[in-house]
């Protein structure tokens, strides 16, 4: 089979686009997520659009047993993976850390951090067999920077940020490359989800500026994925014009 490439949390924002900017190149797709109608939706339409095969796999990265039950036995003809984007994550809450919500903090540990975790363990085999591959974690400026009522969310990002540098070292031998991607502030569903539906809320968000788009990280991710062996892009971090840092924006 052609290139294969496997995306964690495909079903809506950075996955979801990654999945349409590889396959449109003719990527055969590993795709994965919780939400089964919206999964299998996304890979008939990938399929249909851009006649390629996909393969899309249903589970919470959060469940260590249905990570490995899955991603270990995995069909022969899909186990020459080349990329692994480490896409899955969520941020839940923005609140004062003595106010903060335990559960928020759990989901969050669970799925970027753990989550990540075992999702890697169960794939990197398949690229010590084929001696090469490329990981590419989805990290976030907050990883890289604290800001005002981040703390649970920060904290499962800076450990993005030092689980990808340990990868590095650790895989260097292998001829696996590892890059982290930190996004600032991107217009997807992820602040509906932080703000637990509230709409008005996350809108709000963006107001004054123009955001990065899903489209934008998957053109990047694409880009660090089709260079040359020899050429890794370690770590970017990517913001949109309006913003700074992890807190400061221009807003108009």
């Amino acid at each position: 089979m052609n290139n294969i490439i496997l995306i964690t949390g495909t079903t809506s924002g950075f996955g979801k686009a990654i999945a349409e900017k590889f396959a449109s190149n003719g990527w055969n797709c590993i795709i994965t997520g919780r939400r089964k109608e919206k999964l299998f939706s996304l890979a008939d339409e990938l399929k249909s659009k851009y006649n390629i095969k996909l393969l899309p796999l249903v589970f919470d990265v959060q469940k260590r047993k249905e990570v490995f039950d899955v991603l270990t036995n995995l069909p022969a003809e899909w186990s020459d993976i080349n990329i692994l984007v480490n896409n899955a994550g969520l941020a839940l809450g923005r609140d004062s850390f003595e106010n903060a919500n335990l559960d928020d903090w759990d989901t969050m540990l669970d799925t970027n951090v753990k989550g990540l975790m075992y999702v890697s363990k169960a794939v990197i085999p398949y690229l010590i067999e084929k001696k090469q591959g490329h990981i590419i974690n989805i990290g976030s400026i907050a990883g890289k920077e604290v800001y005002q009522f981040g703390n649970g969310y920060c904290a499962s990002k800076f450990a993005v940020d030092a689980l990808s540098k340990s990868m590095r070292i650790d895989l260097l031998s292998k001829n696996i490359k590892v890059t982290a991607i930190h996004p600032g502030a991107a217009e997807t569903e992820f602040s509906l989800v932080r703000f637990k539906g509230d709409a008005d809320k996350a809108a709000s968000v963006y107001n004054g500026f123009i955001p990065l788009y899903a489209e934008n990280i998957a053109d990047i991710v694409y880009y660090v994925a089709t260079l040359p062996p020899s050429v890794c892009i370690n770590e970017l971090i990517v913001t949109p014009t309006a913003q700074a840092n992890a807190y400061l924006f221009h807003k108009v």
